[in-house]
């Protein structure tokens, strides 16, 4: 049996050509099939036309509006599995993402909404706003959420319109450059210990330590004791609650540790970062449990589910810990966590192997240096393959 898996991809050629690799290399799979994968184009489609694929991979639909609505038809009339829900994402961006997660009893820094800066394009917006708009002090609110304080969009995205306001000065530059952003105001977190970044793909999780203010090649460090066990854990369950909740399959979350207490900022991310140059060390990681959780939902026929049952998490009462150990189950019954792991034991323990042969061979130094060319000048390109080259040797030593 042959199974097909989509990529709908906008810029990205690093991890889409390290994935087809490893695809390919994995071979048939007993009891399971073999596996193929394209690259999906763009174009008109028929509302009652049968997609050939089985799983799609999404890094695009989240601003190209087309191939969002394609997406939104083969997972609704097909049951074509999709990484990730175009629904959820159109619909709970960051600020609802916030909403939710307070409920839950997060420890979601202080947050406010403040309206556009500037009038919407709308011929409707003059009278609205003349008759119902009410007028606010911007300092007062910022003074209740407390300095210091990040101004960003609601809606996030790639750190587009973040500010970091320490004063009043500062609060009203941030805000007159907003323009028609739609922004929050939310306490900063000082003095905090570690800045943690979650990859989720599936049902696993891999949480690295995050440097925000280093170049991008630099941001994630190898570094695999900087949280305590028991806080590496509540990081991980965080993680898994909000892509579980959400229905969000491939997806990052930031979380600031401060003494033991986790505090996520942003964890609604529809593209989250898998860049060789960004991932370097990880970027194997991520690959192979990309094939992995692709491989398992199509062998075992796994549905979308659309409908987010937020009745059962919302349900939970007791303790923090008390919480954060129901949540953690309700995500592995949605993940399917000890039956991805079984299975991945008996039809991909070849995996690894695999993996580590590619990461160690030509064919994969050739996709690092090709990465690199695309993405640095010349002057830079000789130093960055080699700086890239020794983490990933540290990889395979390591594995």
């Amino acid at each position: 049996m042959r199974h097909l898996i989509g990529l709908l991809l906008g810029t990205e050629e690093d991890w889409p050509s390290a994935f087809e690799t490893v695809l390919r290399r994995l071979g048939p799979i007993k009891g399971v099939g073999e596996f193929d994968v394209e690259r999906i184009t763009i174009e008109p489609f028929d509302l009652r036309a049968k997609p050939r694929h089985e799983l799609v991979i999404d890094r695009l639909a989240y601003w190209y509006y087309h191939p969002r609505e394609w997406l939104k038809k083969i997972s609704m009339m097909d049951d074509v599995y999709l990484l990730n829900s175009p629904f959820t994402f159109q619909s709970m961006e960051k600020h609802t993402a916030y909403c939710a997660m307070m409920r839950l009893g997060l420890k979601v820094p202080e947050t406010a909404l403040v309206p556009y800066k500037n009038p919407l394009d709308n011929a409707r917006y003059a009278y609205t706003a003349a008759r119902y708009n009410q007028p606010f002090d911007l300092d007062e609110v910022a003074e209740r959420v407390g300095y210091p304080l990040f101004m960003k969009p609601y809606d996030g995205g790639a750190w587009r319109g973040v500010s970091l306001v320490r004063d009043r000065a500062e609060l009203h530059r941030a805000y007159d450059q907003s323009g028609e952003m739609l922004m929050h105001l939310q306490q900063a977190i000082e003095g905090y210990d570690a800045f943690a970044r979650s990859l989720s793909i599936g049902a696993e999780t891999m949480v690295m330590r995050f440097r925000p203010d280093e170049p991008m090649h630099a941001r994630y460090a190898v570094d695999h004791e900087f949280l305590s066990p028991s806080v590496g854990e509540e990081v991980v369950t965080i993680g898994k609650l909000v892509n579980a909740f959400f229905r969000w399959e491939f997806n990052s979350c930031e979380t600031l540790i401060k003494g033991s207490d986790v505090h996520p900022i942003d964890y609604a991310n529809a593209c989250p970062d898998v860049a060789l140059t960004s991932l370097h060390y990880y970027f194997p990681w991520a690959i192979k449990t990309l094939v992995k959780w692709s491989v398992f939902c199509v062998a075992t026929r796994r549905r979308p589910r659309i409908d987010l049952e937020t009745h059962d998490y919302f349900a939970v009462e007791g303790t923090y810990e008390e919480r954060l150990a129901e949540y953690r189950r309700l995500a592995d019954k949605y993940f399917e966590t000890d039956r991805y792991h079984e299975f991945c034991q008996e039809h991909l323990a070849h995996l690894d192997e695999v993996v580590l042969e590619w990461v160690a061979g030509a064919e994969f130094d050739r996709l690092l240096v090709d990465t690199v060319t695309a993405t640095y000048p010349a002057h830079e390109r000789d130093g960055f393959v080699e700086h890239f080259r020794g983490l990933l040797r540290l990889w395979v030593k390591e594995s």
